[in-house]
């Protein structure tokens, strides 16, 4: 079963699509019910009725007035089955998705294999919950089970219509909020790493994906970090939104950076299912990766939401990853004519380097040569003047020494003349100095010698001076201090000596010295 593309239902579906007109005038229905209620009022205002029996009357008036079919419009809110049977909760909402109206609806066995089969034929969905459809119904009532709608047949013509326009307002909505070609504006990755796959568990798809991202994995190449979400009901977008959330958040918590690539595959799934992937908030989810997104869906001509967002679209999860190993091919023979490029590069330069290099070489032992030549000549030339400078200053400096030589030797003895008549002089007047010496020598000590002659102790007696000794004779006695009475003295005369005690002894400071007034007296016995 495949799915219509969306986009080209609006001829098919202006074309198929019944008109909406009910089976009677609004106006007559109310008149009638008008009619009929009143004749009950009248019939059984007075009148009690068993539950039974007034239900039973609900079903009589319903059967007799709405005894036709009639194509009436309704979102499916749930659907379950049983035995065959096919039991619907349908309802209609408002502009704000407020309920203001809702019933139950049944699609018996012996018509729903008929009706479902030219559903999901027709539309290539099946039959399930949100879906908005065109149902033919009849209204029944029962007293136990209350007010249904019997099924008759289902639109798929006004379905798919619908789709259509839910997928139009979606890609309108996402243009307008600059979201549609939001990742496609991302640069594709140079080396693609590290990829992150979103796809469902132990699906067919993931299989063959796996199987050649594996053999990449091995060689090192690239490394796949696989996260699994439901991509069938409709809980799978919300799914599959948890998982892009959380696989991101794992791999930042683990290498502190982004992937470098996020994989969204499916295949091996029901055609029907890829209506589950028409969600705007899955859409803008992915939209809004800071990485390339990269789906694949599984089927070549059916397209969903996703493909439209997406960075890149590919048909089946076998072309992503070939996708992956092409692009790191490519990465591996871009860097391969790099190389080759760079190692020719440095070739051409190594060869110019080295011919310059030749050609300074030869410049450099010309000008070394041509140099060196010069240099010699010019060494030659100042070894014979610094020759020649060095003999004519040896020439000069021995006429110069020569002439110090004799300037020198003739003031020597300039000098030696003049020390000799300077010391002839000195020695002159040594002469006379020594012997002014000597005599005034003479001089001094025949003075020296009269005075001591003077001073002598016989001389002194003879002047009428006498001399004290002590006992003994030994000590001169010149002091007062030296005396003490009853001491023996010896006094000493000139012509003679006698011995004398002291009796009496005064001590007096002397004012003056002279030979008539002596201020120490000894009172002496002889």
């Amino acid at each position: 079963m495949r799915k219509p593309n969306l986009a080209s239902l609006a001829h098919a579906n202006a074309k198929n699509a019944k008109v909406l007109v009910p089976a009677k005038d609004l106006a007559t229905l109310e008149a009638e019910l008008a009619e009929i209620e009143d004749s009950l009022a009248e019939n059984l205002e007075d009148t009690v009725l068993r539950l039974s029996d007034y239900l039973a009357a609900v079903d009589m008036v319903i059967k007799q007035t709405f005894d036709h079919r009639v194509w009436v419009k309704a979102e499916i809110r749930n659907l379950s089955s049983k035995g065959g049977h096919y039991y619907f909760e349908l309802a209609e909402k408002d502009d704000d998705g407020k309920v203001v109206a809702s019933c139950r609806g049944n699609l018996w066995r012996f018509k729903a294999a008929r009706v479902l089969a030219k559903f999901e034929r027709a539309t290539g969905i099946v039959l399930d919950r949100d879906l908005t459809v065109l149902l033919k119904v009849s209204a029944g009532f029962h007293a136990q089970y209350g007010f249904s709608l019997t099924i008759e047949d289902i639109d798929p013509s006004y379905t798919l219509g619908d789709l259509a326009r839910q997928y139009a307002e979606m890609v309108d909505r996402l243009t307008g909020e600059g979201l549609l070609h939001l990742n496609q504006q991302l640069p594709s990755p140079f080396d693609i790493e590290h990829v992150v796959v979103i796809a469902p568990e132990k699906a067919a798809g993931l299989g063959d994906f796996q199987a050649d991202a594996d053999r990449l994995a091995r060689t090192g190449a690239c490394h796949f970090h696989y996260h699994h979400a439901t991509f069938q009901g409709n809980h799978a977008p919300m799914e599959i939104r948890q998982a892009i959330v959380s696989a991101q958040q794992d791999f930042y918590a683990t290498y502190q950076r982004l992937p470098d690539l996020l994989v969204i595959i499916r295949g091996g799934g029901a055609v029907g299912d890829l209506a589950y992937l028409n969600d705007y908030e899955l859409a803008a989810l992915v939209a809004e990766q800071s990485v390339p997104v990269w789906v694949g869906i599984g089927h070549e001509r059916d397209k969903v939401i996703l493909d439209e967002v997406a960075h890149t679209s590919f048909d089946t999860p076998s072309k992503v990853i070939a996708a992956i190993t092409a692009h790191l091919a490519q990465v591996v023979a871009q860097v391969l004519n790099y190389q080759a490029q760079i190692k020719q590069a440095a070739q051409r330069q190594l060869k110019t380097a080295e011919q310059q290099t030749t050609r300074q070489l030869n410049r450099v032992q010309s000008q070394t040569i041509g140099r060196l030549t010069a240099l010699q000549k010019d060494s030659h030339f100042a070894w014979r003047s610094i020759e020649q400078s060095a003999q004519r200053q040896i020439t000069q400096a021995a006429r110069v020494a020569k002439e110090s030589f004799e300037q020198t030797q003739s003031a020597a003895y300039q000098q030696v003349a003049r020390t000799r008549d300077n010391s002839t002089d000195y020695q002159k007047t040594v002469i006379q100095n020594a012997q002014q010496q000597v005599l005034q020598a003479q001089r001094d000590s025949q003075h020296l010698r009269d005075m001591i002659l003077l001073q002598q102790p016989t001389r002194v007696l003879q002047q009428g001076y006498a001399m004290l000794t002590n006992e003994t004779g030994k000590q001169v006695l010149t002091s007062s201090t030296q005396l003490s009475v009853d001491q023996s003295v010896n006094i000493i005369l000139k012509d003679g000596k006698a011995t004398a005690r002291i009796s009496h002894v005064e001590n007096a400071a002397i004012e003056t010295i002279s030979t008539d007034n002596v201020s120490n007296q000894a009172n002496i016995t002889i």
